[in-house]
């Protein structure tokens, strides 16, 4: 008799599923009573904490940011039960910080941060702060401000056209310098190691899985580790378990980090160092074909 062949459990960070329901695309992959297409709903706030469970107090994984489209597959309590569009990502955010109507995105801040003010004078109190990367739609440009679809103006000179780019993700990672180390943080207030290479490459138009384990596995190209850690270059991604830096040149890496509670740059040796004296060691080095998908 031939032996059952269990089937290798989906990893539950990229896929939404529970004991009683799931995503209807995992239909005949998981066991669950329940399967539910979703409803799409947009990110209203600055920035959502996205947890693994339904309460305040339950570990950060990773934040949603103002305009970003989700799937809401369940709400109850006052938390939705979503996956990113994004970065496919799956957990619990506030189910108030979401709305039912979708308006398409035209443009990203482009700055580290900006405003949305109710009227277009920069004295006027803002209506919350943007982070970089936060999804607008733009109805018009009224003198210095764009005005957004859903109400609200945002300074021009914050703000880029979806279909542009840094032409560098490097120093885009290298503007988040001082930025407090925050675990599952993707915006200037606070930010996390993978959280700073996800950002930073999507600013230059280039996709990237949102946890280290993930762009491990999924960016670049390998080479090899030297013993004197020689032939890097701007772009080239480190890797240790559970943490990674971008290359600023040869021999200086910038990354967010638990020693220094912040975004720094560092020698690469040193940090490697460091590093190894809790036991790990660089574990894989990546190179990215490209900076950005704007250079041409």
């Amino acid at each position: 008799m031939k032996a059952d062949v269990e089937k290798p459990r989906l990893d539950p960070r990229l896929n939404a599923y529970r004991e009683d329901l799931a995503a209807e695309s995992l239909r005949g992959k998981v066991e669950t009573p329940r399967f539910v297409a979703g409803t799409k709903k947009q990110v209203i706030r600055t920035a959502v904490a996205l947890r693994r469970r339904p309460a305040a107090t339950a570990g950060l994984d990773t934040e949603a940011l103002f305009g970003e489209v989700l799937t809401v597959y369940d709400e109850a309590d006052g938390w939705a039960w979503i996956q990113l569009e994004r970065d496919g990502y799956v957990g619990y955010v506030p189910a108030n910080a979401l709305s039912a109507e979708i308006r398409p995105a035209t443009h990203r801040v482009s700055a580290l941060g900006t405003f949305l003010y109710p009227v277009p004078d920069i004295k006027s109190p803002p209506i919350m702060h943007l982070s970089i990367n936060a999804q607008l739609a733009v109805e018009e440009k009224v003198d210095r401000f764009y005005k957004l679809a859903g109400g609200g103006f945002v300074v021009d000179r914050h703000v880029t056209e979806l279909a542009r780019g840094a032409r560098d993700f490097v120093d885009v990672a290298e503007r988040f310098i001082g930025t407090p180390y925050l675990w599952g943080g993707r915006t200037r207030v606070g930010i996390d190691c993978s959280g700073l290479v996800q950002i930073s490459m999507e600013a230059a138009g280039l996709k990237a899985p949102r946890d280290t384990d993930m762009q491990q596995a999924e960016l670049g190209d390998p080479i090899p580790i030297t013993p004197n850690l020689d032939g890097l270059q701007r772009g080239d991604l480190v890797f240790w378990p559970g943490h990674v830096g971008i290359m600023c040149d040869a021999v200086m890496m910038v990354h967010a980090n638990a020693h220094h509670m912040a975004v720094t740059i560092e020698p690469l040796a040193e940090a490697a160092q460091r590093i190894s004296k809790t036991g790990c060691e660089i574990a894989a080095i990546k190179r990215l074909p490209a900076l950005s998908a704007y250079s041409g």
